[in-house]
């Protein structure tokens, strides 16, 4: 029987490479994306499932849960990838409070209620990777006032994934934050070093690691990183 895997905002970018990455190791694949035709198009040109998915809602998150028990009646592994960088020009003083909220209702409160719907399924099963696709910005030992928002919304998530790892101790479920590097994408812009492939690398090793697996840790390609 094959491996399920779930990935977020994956219609494109390192999402869809990491889908292409996982198809390849013969996971079945579940493809999601807010927008509908985006995610169906990238699915059907990708031969895999689409499920579409807005990550900012309780109902829409409750009603992928479901479809995925019904289908297969289990999650190995779920890409917390959907995320949003919306600050590059601001700073701390003068944000906005709308741009702050989405960015971590986005980037740090759907990867938890995400982790928190699917968890239940992984710990019947007794076998789960959970990787949160975070960024070298969230370090706290490199902060500064750029990009305040997402800074703050991937510090957060790292958090959230040393409490998720904690909470699920001496279960074989393996939950790990993931730094992909900069990545040429529509945020990581044509500038970047890495490819698409390269990127998503780091993020397919994550959720496909042996039992005695590295957990509650913070990655790039596969090599820890400090907090």
């Amino acid at each position: 029987m094959k491996k399920v895997v779930l990935i977020t905002g994956a219609n494109r970018g390192i999402g869809l490479e990491a889908a292409r990455q996982m198809k390849a190791k013969k996971y079945e694949v579940l493809l999601t994306s807010r927008n509908m035709e985006d995610g169906e198009r990238a699915a059907r040109d990708l031969g895999v499932s689409f499920h579409q998915l807005d990550v900012l809602s309780a109902k829409s998150i409750e009603a992928l849960k479901s479809q995925v028990e019904t289908e297969f009646g289990r999650l190995d592994a779920l890409i917390n990838n959907a995320g949003i960088l919306i600050d590059r020009k601001d700073h701390i003083l003068d944000i906005s409070e709308e741009k702050l909220r989405t960015t971590l209702d986005t980037n740090t409160y759907a990867p938890l209620a995400l982790t928190r719907a699917f968890l239940p399924m992984m710990l019947e099963e007794n076998y789960g990777r959970v990787v949160n696709v975070s960024s070298v910005l969230g370090q706290i030992s490199s902060f500064n006032d750029y990009t305040p928002a997402y800074r703050l919304s991937k510090l957060a998530l790292n958090g959230i994934t040393l409490m998720l790892a904690d909470a699920v101790k001496g279960k074989n479920i393996l939950i790990n934050s993931i730094h992909p590097g900069w990545v040429k994408t529509d945020m990581g812009g044509e500038e970047a070093p890495l490819s698409l492939e390269e990127g998503a690398r780091g993020l397919v090793w994550a959720a496909t690691l042996p039992d005695n697996g590295p957990q509650g840790g913070f990655f790039q390609h596969g090599k820890k990183m400090d907090w």
